[in-house]
């Protein structure tokens, strides 16, 4: 009887508003997270689909073309690579044109090509520049082409991208941690007096801070399982709407949402209970009846 007394004494109004608050601001930080995550796999989506492309010169054979490309897939730089001969070439133009450029011109105008696409950490100017010197040490390589101002401004778009977004969650945390701290001190201060009494009576502070700090933490656990649970709701039914952002909303996203919001939400309501209740052990009774 007594233990159920207690129970229902541990999870009253207090603690499920307290849980509702901190649910809410752990909600709004782990978005944060998300879109800081899913900023970086779209920047690494943009720049590994962004492709340049190898022409060859007429007098290279398709075997040799093949070998080429088997070589430049063993290199670390290349994502993925495809082998364009001059024939599919005038095929792809021909239909993007509606009209045939060998009929009129007596020849096939395009050479054979290698359309290659990047991991996103060589997508770069510096980077290219190097790949495109190695590339034309072939001699049987006519040029390279790529698009080296969509590079510049991609690149630049993304970190200044980043850091907004990295600003942006750098003030939400301040801003989650003054909320938290603030539901977690007025819960607190409603119990000063009981705080006081058991010092009188000759409690320890371990002792009068273990259920304070049990309680708080779980209220961050609680708290945490709820805005991951909603995270994930909502990344789902975002998935589902738009499956191909399933590039971008990677299961590895997702779990370190879950993981860095239950991680904070546990550490700053623990952290914050501790502080909260170490000021009002400290408080002698004259300052009691101040916040």
């Amino acid at each position: 009887m007594n233990q159920v007394k207690k129970s229902g004494s541990f999870f009253n109004i207090q603690f499920i508003t307290s849980s509702i608050s901190t649910t809410l601001v752990l909600l709004l930080l782990g978005m944060v997270v998300f879109f800081v995550l899913s900023a970086n796999n779209l920047s690494n989506f943009a720049r590994e689909n962004i492709g340049f492309t190898v022409l060859m010169s007429d007098d290279m054979k398709e075997a040799e073309a093949l070998k080429f490309q088997k070589e430049l897939n063993a290199r670390d730089f290349v994502k993925e690579s495809q082998y364009i001969s001059k024939e599919q070439a005038l095929k792809e133009q021909t239909e993007a044109m509606g009209t045939d450029p060998a009929e009129f011109l007596g020849y096939n105008p395009f050479s054979a090509s290698i359309e290659i696409k990047l991991h996103a950490e060589y997508a770069n100017a510096d980077s290219i520049a190097w790949i495109e010197k190695l590339i034309l040490k072939n001699k049987k390589v006519m040029e390279v082409n790529y698009p080296q101002d969509l590079i510049n401004d991609v690149n630049r778009n993304i970190k200044r991208i980043s850091m907004f977004l990295l600003g942006l969650a750098a003030l939400l945390t301040l801003i989650s941690f003054a909320l938290i701290n603030n539901t977690i001190r007025l819960a607190i201060h409603s119990k000063r007096f009981l705080i006081h009494t058991m010092k009188l009576v000759g409690a320890s502070w371990s002792f009068i801070r273990r259920p304070f700090l049990v309680r708080n933490t779980w209220i961050g656990v609680i708290s945490s399982i709820l805005a991951d649970a909603i995270l994930m709701g909502m990344a789902y039914m975002l998935v589902k709407d738009e499956p191909e952002l399933v590039e971008i909303v990677t299961p590895q996203t997702l779990m370190w949402v879950i993981l860095s919001v239950f991680c904070f939400g546990v550490f700053i309501t623990f952290m914050c209970a501790y502080i909260s209740i170490n000021k009002y052990l400290r408080r002698k009774a004259s300052a009691l009846y101040y916040i």
